[in-house]
């Protein structure tokens, strides 16, 4: 069963943390230049800026892959195995419900009203079977022309193609859902932040 995998970072974050950096790098710079001894207090709060820039806007993403669905977010990277996923839902985030709990994708929020107000009926067409909740019923989320909706299409055909070729029908082994915590990154935002409080608080 041929696969292609798919990877999503979303561009405008993209541009957005790398815009942020930048003005962070630069600011801390003119600070250096300008009074060294005041940077020392009050370049952190710059620094703490640009580095969550990276990790909420750079870092994040999605891949879809042969064997499972990596979701990388802002804390922390899972990886689900086809079997593992129980639904995909696109509620307010593309979602993962798995047999070990729900997994939101970070790069993938649902589409505001005025997006919503903007589809057609086009937009549905070849949207996956396993998309229709109650009653057969499609959230504007789940259109193929929104980013939530696009991927959870994709999620959702190769994981109905495992499952009607009876791919699923052993359960779901141990370790099939897998949690790392980017404690490197939790660990910089601490810091960052309490230098940046000192900075900013102590006399």
């Amino acid at each position: 069963m041929a696969f292609q995998e798919v990877t999503f970072r979303p561009i405008p974050s993209r541009v957005l943390a790398v815009v942020t950096i930048g003005v962070c790098a630069v600011g801390v710079g003119v600070m250096v230049w300008q009074d060294p001894s005041s940077a020392l207090r009050y370049a952190w709060a710059l620094v703490f800026v640009g580095f969550a820039a990276w990790a909420l806007f750079w870092r994040p993403r999605l891949a879809v892959q042969e064997h499972g669905v990596t979701v990388v977010n802002v804390l922390r990277t899972t990886f689900v195995s086809w079997p593992a996923i129980q639904r995909v839902d696109t509620r307010y985030a593309l979602t993962l419900f798995t047999t070990n709990g729900r997994v939101p994708v970070w790069v993938s929020p649902a589409p505001g009203r005025h997006r919503a107000f903007g589809l057609a009926r086009a937009d549905f067409d070849g949207v996956a079977e396993s998309a229709a909740g109650e009653h057969g019923s499609l959230r504007p989320s789940d259109a193929l022309s929104t980013t939530s909706g696009g991927l959870a299409h994709v999620i959702r055909s190769h994981w109905e193609q495992l499952r009607d070729a009876g791919l699923f029908d052993s359960g779901v082994e141990p370790g099939a859902t897998r949690t790392t915590w980017h404690v490197a990154t939790i660990a910089t935002l601490a810091v960052l932040a309490a230098a940046t409080l000192a900075g900013l608080l102590v006399p």
